[in-house]
């Protein structure tokens, strides 16, 4: 298959507005393509890359490339080529990705650098697009979309599924299966703007601490025990302390559901980056170990001793939870089965305020009768969290692509010194519609000090609010810290740059 296929599609399904014009045109697609094209035709659809990290930067991208008159290049020749483009390091590394970037752009079609362009730097990215792709595929090999989606929950990625559908028809379905060893893909919330909120929506609940944790999958058959992030990478080998918990367990066969933290001396969790640090490196586990312990916290049971539990509700994977696991072992919780009572509420309110003072990241509630939707955002599970949100003063701002081409969008954002200047904390083009991010080109470019390539620098006086769900170390920028997930709120026009957060003001927000 040819990437001018899916570059096409990927334009055509951003322009369809009706869900079923979207399904039809994946449908389509998939018809087309091979069992061994169909994986890498989802995950560039969706706006992910096989390699995960390519190192290859803005500004390598941005250099113009003479285009391919006619499309020739394969999505096979296009993989291969990020994998040399992945695999590169050492000395000389930055200006050898640029030549191979440089031959792999000189091999595509405007269209298809476009298309390239936005799946490298992260821009493609269409996460709602993998439920429209289930639907696609179903409708692509005549089945029905709900078995494709079951099949997918067990099956790992909707690659694998689509693969075994292609090459060997609906019967495939068969094989995807809950199984001990193979990790399905997490079930995801939906938020909440506070308890009581959560309460009302999902009727009798639970309410769970949430930590600020990374989400892991542990298997265990026998005396095999496997390890696996939210994005089924094993990391068995990483964290020999989960290995030892599962292996302690009562249960000859488990499949669970939750995460590991790393807690301090006063049992509040580390910084997230250091959490991330430890579990990145293969390097000296032991020392690691000894370094940085981590333990485990589990919510949730999927499967124990050969019984599938995936379809029963929250109220009974629990009961069964609390005998497999040790309370030490289990995240707190508090069951709230009649949401209306004012005592019970309270209590729910109670409890969130709690977490939060132990420095968790806040609470999920879960509906009890909600049956375990891997690999799904549903409507059962609800995250409350706070949200912070600073005043920050816009430094510069980058040229859009896409369908931003033209306009200024990627913002870079600063906080105030006591010196008068401002420290950059980090860059968003997050959360602008298309009104604000036509008002925001103009007034960027009235207030444009000097043009570069990649955007303009401008005079520090727009206040733009900004919210986002933490700080996190970064030796990029100069305050030490960058926030994450940051999006915009709104403009605060109102306000003038002196009435802007300081960096002191940033840093007050670390726990």
């Amino acid at each position: 298959m040819l990437l001018a296929d899916i570059a096409r599609t990927s334009r055509e399904i951003a322009t369809a507005s009706a869900r079923k014009e979207k399904v039809a045109l994946l449908a389509r697609l998939f018809r087309t393509a091979s069992p061994d094209e169909v994986p890498l035709v989802v995950t560039y659809l969706a706006g992910r890359l096989p390699q995960r990290r390519t190192g290859v930067g803005w500004r390598t991208l941005s250099e113009r490339h003479p285009a391919s008159a006619a499309p020739q290049l394969t999505i096979a020749e296009v993989d291969e080529s990020l994998e040399r483009i992945a695999a590169v390091s050492g000395k000389g590394a930055q200006a050898e990705r640029g030549r191979l970037v440089g031959t792999l752009m000189s091999a595509a079609t405007e269209e298809e650098q476009h298309f390239l362009f936005r799946l490298l730097t992260g821009e493609l990215r269409q996460g709602a697009l993998d439920a429209f792709a289930v639907e696609g595929l179903a409708q692509a090999v005549g089945v029905p979309s709900d078995q494709v989606r079951r099949a997918v929950m067990f099956g790992g990625s909707l690659g694998a599924v689509a693969r075994a559908l292609l090459a060997e028809g609906p019967d495939a379905l068969g094989e995807f299966q809950l199984r001990t060893g193979r990790p399905v893909l997490p079930m995801l919330a939906q938020s909440a703007k506070d308890v009581l909120e959560a309460l009302d929506r999902l009727g009798p609940c639970v309410v769970e601490e949430k930590l600020d944790g990374i989400r892991v999958q542990v298997h265990k058959d026998g005396g095999s025990v496997g390890v696996y992030t939210r994005t089924l990478d094993d990391i068995t080998d990483r964290l020999p302390e989960l290995t030892d918990a599962a292996e302690a367990l009562s249960a000859q066969q488990a499949v669970l559901d939750g995460e590991v933290i790393a807690l301090d001396q006063q049992d509040r969790p580390v910084a997230f980056q250091e959490l991330s640090q430890r579990v990145g490196s293969r390097v000296d586990v032991p020392a690691a170990r000894a370094t940085l312990p981590v333990t485990a916290r589990f919510f949730d049971l999927l499967s124990v001793d050969g019984r599938d539990l995936v379809d029963l509700p929250v109220r009974e994977r629990h009961e069964v939870l609390a005998e497999v696991v040790p309370e030490s072992l289990r995240v707190r919780r508090l069951v709230v089965d009649a949401p209306q009572d004012a005592a019970q509420r309270a209590a729910a309110e109670h409890f969130a305020r709690d977490v939060l003072e132990q420095g968790r990241e806040g609470v999920m509630v879960k509906a009890l009768d909600s049956a375990y939707s891997a690999g799904r955002r549903g409507t059962s599970w609800l995250k409350v969290k706070p949200v912070f949100t600073l005043d920050l003063v816009v430094l510069a701002a980058e040229w859009g692509h896409g369908r931003r081409t033209g306009t200024l969008s990627n913002l870079h954002l600063g906080a105030r010194r006591p010196d008068g200047g401002f420290a950059m904390l980090g860059k968003t083009f997050k959360g602008l519609t298309d009104k604000l991010l036509a008002w925001q080109t103009g007034q960027l470019r009235d207030l444009a000090e000097s043009e570069h390539p990649w955007g303009v620098t401008v005079r520090p006086e727009l206040v733009v609010e900004i919210a986002f769900d933490g700080l996190q170390r970064s030796t990029r920028y100069p305050a030490g810290v960058t926030l994450r997930f940051a999006r915009v709120v709104r403009y605060r026009t109102d306000k003038t740059t002196a009435q802007a957060d300081t960096v002191d003001d940033v840093l007050a927000l670390r726990r």
